[in-house]
């Protein structure tokens, strides 16, 4: 459906037209797979962009699949879709972990600085796409914490299912793709691959000098 995140994030940043060149608008993508799309939402709209870093909570056995999120202020989300709970001394090693990957990623890929204010803004949060949604969901209850104007859930791809639940925590949800077996992100991307954070550097100093 898509042939990169190029061509998705243009396609999703015309589905977000009626954002462009206001004045009150931040786009925050969640690294590192949904930096291109945020960044062609952002120039489209000519609005600020940053970047808000949260984490997937992995099975140590298994780190494709995972339990929930944790964002970068320490808004964490247990999803209730999961097939188990790890013990208590397994989740704390792997919430550790992740706050240390958080830190960091802080500091390489956003050089440190803290996020913007996000007061009376309309906050628009994108990724490359919602598979099982614990990431999004950290997202959008940690944006909602720094009293935005309004906070849209902007991806171009996600079930049916998941566009229904951010329904009701998002004030505006706008999904590309619903496809009927849906899976996996990477099935609706001709190229799909893990992005490293050269990429996202590159993309940042490339479209905002950063």
């Amino acid at each position: 459906m898509f042939r990169d995140r190029k061509d998705a994030g243009r396609k999703l940043a015309s589905a977000l037209r009626k954002y462009k060149e206001r004045d009150d608008v931040m786009v925050l993508a969640i690294p590192r797979g949904g930096v291109e799309i945020g960044v062609e939402v952002a120039k489209y709209l000519n609005s600020e962009f940053s970047l808000l870093i949260c984490r997937k909570l992995p099975y140590l056995d298994n780190p494709e699949s995972g339990f929930g999120a944790i964002c970068e202020d320490g808004t964490f989300f247990i999803n209730p879709y999961a097939p188990y709970l790890p013990d208590r001394e397994e989740m704390e090693r792997i919430i550790e972990r992740q706050k240390r990957e958080i830190k960091r990623r802080i500091e390489v890929l956003r050089g440190g600085e803290a996020l913007p204010s996000l007061k009376n803004k309309i906050v628009i949060l994108t990724d490359d796409g919602i598979a099982m949604g614990s990431t999004m969901f950290a997202a959008v209850e940690a944006v909602k914490k720094r009293n935005p104007k309004k906070v849209v859930v902007a991806v171009p791809v996600a079930s049916e299912r998941i566009k229904e639940l951010f329904s009701k925590i998002a004030d505006e949800v706008i999904v590309l793709e619903s496809p009927l077996n849906f899976y996996a992100v990477a099935q609706v991307y001709e190229n799909w691959y893990d992005v490293g954070d050269e990429e996202v550097l590159y993309l940042l100093k490339k479209h905002f000098g950063k």
